[in-house]
Formats: C-alpha cells, structure tokens, sequence
C-alpha cells in the first residue's frame, strides 16, 4: 500500500531563493499559539469531553467539504451517514460507520489539488499518526487503526485542543442560545480560552421561515416585549450584553448583500410591524436586513464587540437539498457582491469611532483589490477578513496577498481565520495559512521589497499577533474622530487609530 507523507517544503515557492527564505520565515510562526477567532465548533464539544465515536463521525459526515465532493461524483448523501428530515421519502441514512468510511476511502482520488486533500493529508499524519493512503484496499485497516486511536485519552476533545496549542477559539452561537456549554467550560476552569460570538442572521431577516417564532423565543428569553421594533432592538441589545458577559468578542452577520442603508425608526417600525403580521414584501424584508447592519454597527460601537461581515452566498442552491436533508449541505453558492456603495453609510457614521471594528469577508474575490483594500487602507475601523470558504486554498491565499498588500498593506489585515466545524483539521488550516505568507513574504525577500527579518516580523504578526489585537474587546463609547482629531499614536500591531 501506497504511504501517506507531507513533504517539509509543501506549498512553498517552487525558485530555490524563495523557497529557502521561506523555510526560514515559516520556522519563526511553526510553533506559535493558534488564535481562532471564527469557528462553527460546538462548545458542547469540549465542554463534554467525549471520545469522537469514530472515523466516519470524525471526518466524513459533518464536514461538508468532504461530502459536497463525494456527492458531486453521484454518491447519495444518505450513503456519507447524512439523515433527511420529516417525510420526504428519501432513503435511510447509512448507520454503519465503516462503509461510511470505506465510501470515503473509495473515492480519496476526488480530493486531488483541493485544500481538503492537504488538510487530510494533515490531519491523519500530523494528529493521527496515520501512514498509508486511504483507498478502498487500505480503508478497514486505516479504520481500526483510527478507532484504536480515538480510544486513547490523549485524542479527546480537550487533550487534542491543547496538543494543538490553541490559545483560544471562539465559537458561532445564535442568539438564543443558552450558552450552557460555555457556562460549563467557564465553571470548569476554560473560562476566556472558549469564547462565544453573537450571530443573529435568522432574527434580522424577517422573511426567514422561523422568524415570527424566533422573535416570541427571543422575548421569552429576555422578559421583553418584542411584539413592536423598539422592544425587539431591546431585546438584541440585552442579548449582546448575555453574550459579552460570557467573553465575547465579535458579532457576525452572513447577509446576502453589504448594504447598511439606515432606515428612519418610523419606517423600521412600520416594517416590523408588516413583518410580525406576515405582510412584509421582499423589498422591505431586505431593507430591513440592511437597516439591521447599521444597528449593529451602532450596537458595536457602544458596547466594543468586533462586527464580522460575510456577504454574497446564495445559501441552500438546491431548494429540493434543502428540504430533504436541511442547511450546511454543501450547497451555499457565492454571487458577485458590492461593497463600496452598500458599506458607505456606516462607514460615514461609524469607520472613524474608535470603539468601532468591523472585519469583512467575502467570496467574491474580485472585490478585494477593486474595492475591500482601497476601503481598508482609508477607514481607520475596517479591516479585511481572510480568505476562506471557497478561498482558503493555496492559490487563493496567494491571490489575496498579491490583490490587497499593495494598497492596504499587512496590518489592515486580520489574519487568518480557520471558519470550520471539523475541529481535528484547525491545525492544518493554520498550518497552510502559515506556509503560504512564508512563501509570499519570501518573494518579497528574494525582490528586495523586504529584509529577511522583517519578513520574518510580519509573519509573526498576520499568525499570532494580528488575530488577537483585531478581535482584541473594543473600548466601548468613544467618541468619533473628526478631521481636527490628531492621530493617536497606534501600535506597531494594528497601524489603526
């Protein structure tokens, strides 16, 4: 059988020059603490401790970059162990975990040039321990030998979180959630190393299915009247205070577009009013989406917790997906999204407030050196996001240093973010992010744009650094600047107000 290798040298720059510059950078962030501010692992997770059941429930079934792949050469979900909901009349979902595995291990070839095959790759060497290439010759022997692994203490939840020398991890929470796992973590010494983050999308899109439901949920919740506007914005408020009591950091918002057009409270209350009624037309649902932006944004500035920005996915493509087999299937497509017009009104409003940050993302990579870089590079309260998604890849990392470096540098950056459910592969996602700014700060090296030691600084700074002081808690309430204001000296980190 074939053996399961990583090269030393993986995704760095194939010129001997660069490459050996490179080697250099990369060894000053190899081992440096690992900052994830942007996650969707469940608290409940670490907070339970349980050994992960098996290979299959591990790798294959809840990440769907592995099955969106697999499912793309005409396997059927329900053969990677994905259930569908209520009575769709869909086949039942395979329950034995090694042919789950086996089905895998058939079709490893698929992952071939994608980020998931090195992020595998990683993580059966690298935390497994694993040697041989996953084939349908190989599968049940590399699935004993997985199970025999996720046995042993030390490939628990919490063991692995230290082995990988996580500093801390926040998680993506709904607003009406409890937060018991994060009060069990806290209670059992975790307190500060896993930190929740506010993501209200259902309660600000008032066409959501849910969401007359979710507003009487939220009212239950706080003890507020949410049967009118100023209650419900009463309501958000008093939950981002739960939330910043619990450790907190950010907010984040996967709208589908970047417009923060504010609407007068009359209006804003006029709609809502529509909505609860089920009258809301399309039009005022997305203006109220958008509304909504600006209040958190408002929101942000007064009690300091950074605002994610994630816009331009068509979720849930396949409509008939979605009612079979639910959300996060794989099928969340990106669109051509607008940032410089849709973010203009918050940023007159609030990209000079210095208890404001706002970190934004996309999919739509043709907007960073067009539009997100030349924003970054001028309001002192934006910041660009990582690539990710569909962009956290070797060739999309490279391609976002090469669009947005020149003109808003490295330090509106915010560094990487791994933006993942499959927890074992956080390591390697950090990993490949570390490899790649080596590699292209290595150029930089070998064309004389930079020394060697700064090269080597700047590293340090985009691994470890950068995440911790954007996603650092925002002093709450502080004024604006205006023209007049003089520059306050700023940290050699952020080389923001």
């Amino acid at each position: 059988m074939r053996r399961l290798h990583l090269d030393e040298d993986r995704a760095f720059p194939a010129e001997t020059m660069a490459r050996d510059a490179a080697r250099r950078i990369y060894a000053a962030t190899r081992h440096l603490p690992l900052v994830c501010p942007h996650t969707h692992v469940d608290a409940g997770l670490l907070a339970d401790d349980l050994p992960f059941p098996d290979p299959a429930r591990l790798f294959v079934t809840p990440d769907h970059y592995v099955t969106r792949m697999i499912h793309s050469a005409g396997v059927r979900l329900e053969e990677l162990g994905i259930d569908g909901l209520g009575d769709q009349g869909n086949a039942r979902a395979e329950a034995d975990a090694r042919r789950i595995w086996r089905t895998f291990c058939e079709h490893w070839h698929l992952f071939r040039g994608t980020p998931s095959r090195f992020w595998l790759t990683h993580q059966l060497v690298e935390v497994f321990g694993v040697a041989t290439v996953p084939s349908a010759e190989s599968a049940d022997a590399l699935f004993d030998e997985l199970v025999d692994r996720l046995r042993k203490p030390a490939f628990s939840p919490r063991a692995l979180f230290e082995r990988f020398g996580i500093h801390q991890l926040a998680t993506t929470d709904s607003p009406l959630s409890s937060l018991s796992g994060h009060a069990r973590l806290r209670a059992a010494g975790w307190g500060g190393r896993v930190v929740p983050t506010f993501r209200p999308d259902s309660l600000l899109h008032v066409a959501h299915p849910h969401w007359i439901a979710e507003t009487d949920e939220l009212a239950a919740l706080t003890g507020m009247d949410t049967g009118d506007y100023a209650g419900f914005v009463s309501a958000l408020a008093h939950r981002r205070h739960v939330f910043r009591a619990a450790g907190a950091l950010a907010t984040d918002h996967g709208h589908a577009s970047a417009d923060t057009t504010s609407l007068s409270p009359a209006e804003a209350a006029r709609i809502y009013t529509a909505a609860r009624a089920g009258r809301a037309t399309p039009a005022q649902a997305a203006a109220f989406a958008g509304h909504m932006l600006f209040e958190m944004a408002r929101m942000s500035c007064e009690d300091g917790l950074v605002m994610q920005l994630h816009p331009g996915v068509l979720r849930n493509h396949h409509r008939g997906i979605l009612r079979q087999y639910g959300h996060d299937r794989g099928f969340d497509i990106p669109t051509r999204i607008e940032f410089t017009r849709a973010l203009r009104p918050l940023l007159e409003a609030f990209g000079h407030t210095p208890s404001f940050r706002m970190i934004v993302f996309t999919v739509d990579e043709t907007t960073y050196s067009r539009e997100l870089a030349p924003l970054a590079g001028a309001y002192p309260a934006l910041t660009l996001g990582a690539p990710w998604w569909f962009l956290d890849s070797p060739q999309g990392l490279r391609r976002y240093r090469e669009a947005v470096t020149e003109t808003a540098g490295f330090y509106n950056t915010a560094g990487f973010v791994d933006d993942t459910r499959a927890f074992t592969s956080i390591p390697a996602r950090h990993d490949l992010a570390r490899r790649i700014d080596a590699g292209y700060l290595a150029t930089l090296v070998s064309e004389h744009h930079l020394d060697l030691e700064e090269a080597m600084d700047t590293a340090i700074d985009l691994a470890y650094r950068l995440p911790l002081t954007h996603y650092g808690r925002r002093p709450a309430n502080a004024p604006a600047l205006v023209d007049s204001t003089p520059v306050s000296t700023a940290s050699r980190v952020t080389g923001k107000r």
